[in-house]
């Protein structure tokens, strides 16, 4: 099966409705599978006094103003799922707590995804996993124990799941990648296993795709230089399609692992060897 790759808009939208539109329209020109968006209610995730506390923003002066106007309404919601299905590109999202997780049941999205943050969220897990979707569980910030307890928790409900190796720094450092974990949780969990990346620029990516993973996650950007968190380890609308096309050739060019003389050698080997065949025979 080819890679599957998503394009995180993730929150780089910020709460603009045609800026994510856009992104959406840059993942389907540049080949993605899917985009994939995170939910939050903000009441159930950050306490009162830190939503309380000073922050500047474009929409206000406290950490609730910057939340909620990073956040998407359900109408903001249904025009997503209806400019998806327009264009045929999947989406999803990652829901950060249990009422984000029934807000997106309101949609027929064929995945699920635990972000990193909340691979500890037992109760989380349990819920998405009861809904039977393959999901994508991302591994940073987490000991073997955290990942153990998810593939234990997806197993019991019987619900299909990927790994996705991730290191949760923004942006990641190249020295940090650690992309032979790849295997290692292979290996363990036997599952497939994907990389979800916060690096600036390709290459890492490029290695990660030659590794044998099933998924690919970068999150993406108009500009790097707009406003919000996640810009900064987010790619560029000619790197995604510079990325999705030496993926799909990459992928081409790691075949099967047999040896063999393929046809086009045979008039290159017949030339190349004439003149051995000639001194054998005098």
């Amino acid at each position: 099966m080819p890679i599957f790759i998503i394009a995180e808009i993730g929150i780089n939208h910020n709460g603009d409705l045609d800026l994510c539109k856009k992104l959406i329209s840059v993942a389907k020109e540049a080949g993605c599978d899917s985009i994939k968006l995170q939910k939050r209610d903000i009441d159930s995730v950050y306490s009162k006094s830190f939503l309380d506390s000073p922050r500047i923003s474009p929409w206000g002066d406290t950490q609730r103003d910057q939340k909620l106007g990073i956040e998407f309404s359900m109408e903001d919601y249904t025009e997503i799922d209806s400019y998806c299905r327009s264009i045929d590109i999947e989406w999803f999202a990652s829901a950060w707590d249990l009422n984000s997780q029934d807000f997106l049941a309101n949609f027929s999205c064929k995945y699920n995804k635990i972000a990193s943050a909340m691979i500890v969220n037992t109760d989380l897990l349990h819920k998405v996993a009861s809904e039977k979707k393959h999901t994508f569980i991302s591994t940073g910030m987490s000991t073997f124990e955290d990942i153990d307890r998810a593939v234990d928790i997806f197993k019991s409900h019987n619900c299909p799941f990927e790994l996705m190796h991730t290191v949760s720094t923004y942006p990641m450092k190249d020295e940090d990648a650690n992309l032979n974990l790849i295997k290692t949780l292979h290996d363990r969990y036997s599952c497939n296993v994907g990389y979800s990346g916060h690096e600036v620029g390709l290459a890492i990516s490029y290695a990660a795709s030659a590794l044998g993973i099933t998924s690919l996650e970068r999150h993406i950007t108009l500009d790097r230089a707009m406003y919000g968190s996640d810009q900064a380890a987010s790619i560029e609308p000619s790197g995604l399609r510079q990325l999705v096309g030496a993926v799909r050739k990459i992928e081409s060019a790691m075949g099967d692992g047999r040896k063999k003389i393929i046809d086009a050698e045979i008039p290159i080997a017949r030339k190349l060897r004439e003149h051995l065949d000639l001194e054998a025979n005098h």
